[in-house]
């Protein structure tokens, strides 16, 4: 994790190498190096371990699966029912309640704030009793494997922050994102497909808001622990065919004699980048074979796709992203990252709103069905939610029936599964307006640190020098949230 050290490791391996040439020394190397297996040997381990005594203590998950809702689902219409917003329907939001919050520009400037209620029936569900709105029938069956966090809250007030943040604990793009800080702190499970990978989908009402691929970054860890992104059409990953007359034993040696001039190269410059272009340049290489294997979905039953819905079998919808998650898991990737984008609902929510739940609800309840079916959900973490919250004020012109709603960083809803999460149970609570938290807040910090907990890792001792400062995924904050664990 020094460069400078690095360096020196280095300087006294090329001695070790240059000095080995006779007795002992072609022993050694006999060893070290299988010669029959040449560069290649160099470039695939038969195991990616993370680093040195990780995990720190015996996890409950092994793998993540994280929904993410771009664009960021109002709590209102979803999950936190506020039964009392219905005879305040109209009338201004109470400056009490307001406090010293900041407003978006985009409502800064009304002359009023009127309350919205939902026009959605909510329901209790399960032996659990939570409250699900009619959006989410099929979410509604599986309430009992379901933990809600009814109190997360963020500073980030816009989105592209908002989802920088949950991505990568800071605001400010450039820091490594959650997956990639678990690919270099656990390594891999699986050496024919990447450790963390990404895939985004669009809702049936709008694109929403843009995604970059910065979110599944590597930041300035290593760039092998960056998201490898899964493609709707063409090939899965770019560039994993072959070019036109080249076939598969012409790319083996020209990978084999490219891995010997990257080593040549890293042994006399010390970067450890050119490692990684050798490791990448394999994986790609292995991905030619296990990820066609992966995406074809013509082995699963006729009852899966029914399972999943319609869109299942249209490449690209969340639908079949959400199978891609199980199929990913099965085999072991450690970070799957679903981006499903349209949430954005500032005017005409109430339409918008159910065309985005209507992408979503099937697909993931049959996901942790799926998982926990399979015997999978014990040590698979499932999270589910957006970046942000939704105002319990109308943005724009109020009516009943047509109505917006602004962004709202202070409280919202996000639920959980699976991974040593307590199931049937929600944690925390909002006031009657779902505008402030009363109980049991929970920040952005603190949810990385409760998933590295699952994981087996001490949030605070997971950190990566660089530019003189030792950083992590949570900062210099972050408590886990131990009331959600199982």
């Amino acid at each position: 994790m020094d460069p400078i050290l690095d360096y020196e490791w280095l300087l006294t391996r090329r001695h070790f190498l240059e000095m080995a040439s006779t007795g002992v020394g072609v022993a050694a190397l006999a060893t070290l190096f299988n010669e029959d297996l040449g560069a290649q040997a160099l470039a695939r381990p038969q195991e990616a371990p993370g680093l040195p005594g990780l995990p720190h203590f015996a996890p409950k998950a092994k793998r993540v699966i994280y929904l993410f809702q771009s664009g960021a689902p109002s709590q209102h219409e979803l999950f936190d029912y506020k039964p009392s917003l219905a005879r305040l329907s109209g009338t201004d939001l109470p400056p009490s309640v307001r406090g010293d919050q900041r407003l978006t520009t985009m409502t800064a400037a009304q002359q009023n704030l009127p309350i919205v209620p939902s026009v959605y029936e909510f329901s209790q569900y399960g032996q659990s009793q939570a409250w699900i709105s009619e959006l989410m029938p099929y979410t509604a069956a599986i309430a009992d494997d379901l933990c809600f966090i009814k109190s997360m809250h963020t500073e980030a007030i816009n989105h592209d922050p908002g989802i920088t943040f949950f991505q990568t604990g800071a605001q400010l793009a450039g820091r490594p994102s959650i997956g990639a800080w678990l690919s270099y702190g656990l390594g891999s499970m699986n050496q024919d497909l990447p450790t963390f990978v990404a895939m985004v989908s669009i809702g049936s009402g709008n694109g929403g808001q843009p995604l970059y691929d910065r979110l599944w970054g590597s930041g300035f860890l290593p760039t092998e622990h960056q998201g490898v992104k899964f493609l709707p059409t063409g090939d899965p990953v770019l560039f994993l065919s072959n070019p036109p007359g080249v076939d598969e034993n012409t790319r083996r040696r020209f990978l084999d004699d490219l891995a010997t001039l990257n080593q040549q190269t890293r042994d006399d410059f010390g970067d450890p980048e050119t490692s990684t272009r050798i490791a990448q340049y394999e994986m790609a290489y292995r991905m030619q074979t296990s990820v066609p294997e992966l995406t074809d979905l013509s082995d699963e039953p006729d009852s899966t796709f029914e399972r999943y819905g319609p869109d299942s079998r249209r490449p690209g919808s969340f639908a079949r992203n959400c199978l891609l998650a199980r199929r990913l898991a099965e085999r072991d990737v450690r970070f799957i990252q679903l981006f499903h984008r349209g949430w954005d609902q500032h005017t005409r929510l109430p339409s918008g709103i159910r065309n985005q739940a209507r992408d979503v609800d099937q697909p993931q309840a049959a996901l942790v069905t799926d998982l926990k079916e399979r015997g999978l959900l014990d040590d698979t973490l499932v999270v589910w939610g957006g970046e942000f919250g939704r105002s319990v004020y109308c943005q724009g012109r109020f009516t009943e029936e047509v109505y917006g709603r602004d962004h709202h960083p202070r409280c919202f809803t996000i639920w959980m599964a699976g991974g040593g999460v307590q199931p049937g149970m929600s944690y925390g609570e909002t006031d009657d307006f779902s505008y402030n938290i009363v109980r049991n807040p929970v920040h952005v910090h603190d949810l990385h640190a409760t998933v590295l907990h699952l994981l087996g890792v001490d949030h605070t001792k997971l950190t990566y020098q660089f530019q003189g400062r030792d950083f992590r995924l949570t900062d210099v904050a972050g408590e886990v949230v131990r009331g959600v664990l199982a």
